[in-house]
């Protein structure tokens, strides 16, 4: 197992939805990090600053105590899993890990790159797209994602069963977003269930948007 650099300093933006999975994993195995925001509507994730700890000029990207720095949100939160394995968000048996990464990978890999905010400020600016047209190829591309999503989760009350695990890391920053774009969620109760009953949990409720230091 590697040795776990102490003192570990999050590069955050309130509502990055990968900024968010990441401080819900923190906060679901209990460690300690501190928030550097990095204010993406005002362009500081392509600081000259800021492309020094990620060049991609993204966020997430996590600085561990002895400098190393790790970025894209599900390699920093398997190595989480890997360093901090005393409170696991995989399952133990190797079937339903796969299983659980599936999920991970339908939300990170194929619905949330669609609905980023790059990707949006690029339809309504060089593309010259309407507000309206936004949202619907937003709301177009969750849907496509969401009933998917939907059909292949558990009657549980998280989606990785009777205990939160990655799935509902990931799930959640996503749901966030859909409700925050108005998305009619009347088709995916099951979603709703488990939307509702992780966020009665600290860990969510303090990850949330709202209750980060650069919230505006």
């Amino acid at each position: 197992m590697q040795t776990v650099a102490a003192d570990l300093e999050l590069f955050s933006y309130f509502r990055s939805s990968t900024a968010y999975r990441l401080r819900i994993a923190l906060n679901l195995k209990g460690i300690d990090y501190r928030i550097t925001p990095i204010n993406l509507l005002k362009g500081e994730q392509r600081s000259e600053a800021y492309l020094q700890v990620n060049p991609q000029g993204l966020v997430p990207a996590l600085r561990l105590g002895d400098g190393r720095i790790l970025t894209q949100s599900m390699a920093i939160l398997e190595w989480l899993e890997v360093c901090y394995p005393q409170k696991p968000l995989y399952p133990d048996d190797s079937w339903q890990q796969a299983q659980a990464r599936s999920l991970c990978m339908e939300i990170s890999c194929d619905i949330h790159p669609l609905n980023n905010l790059r990707i949006l400020k690029y339809l309504v600016g060089p593309l010259g797209r309407s507000d309206e047209e936004k949202t619907a190829w937003y709301h177009h591309w969750l849907h496509q994602g969401f009933r998917v999503l939907e059909a292949q989760l558990s009657d549980t009350t998280y989606a990785g069963g009777e205990q939160p695990n990655m799935v509902d890391v990931c799930l959640i920053p996503q749901l966030y977003n859909a409700y925050r774009f108005g998305l009619d969620m009347a088709s995916y109760p099951r979603m709703q269930h488990i939307y509702h009953h992780c966020n009665q949990l600290d860990a969510f409720i303090q990850a949330a948007p709202e209750q980060q230091p650069d919230a505006v």
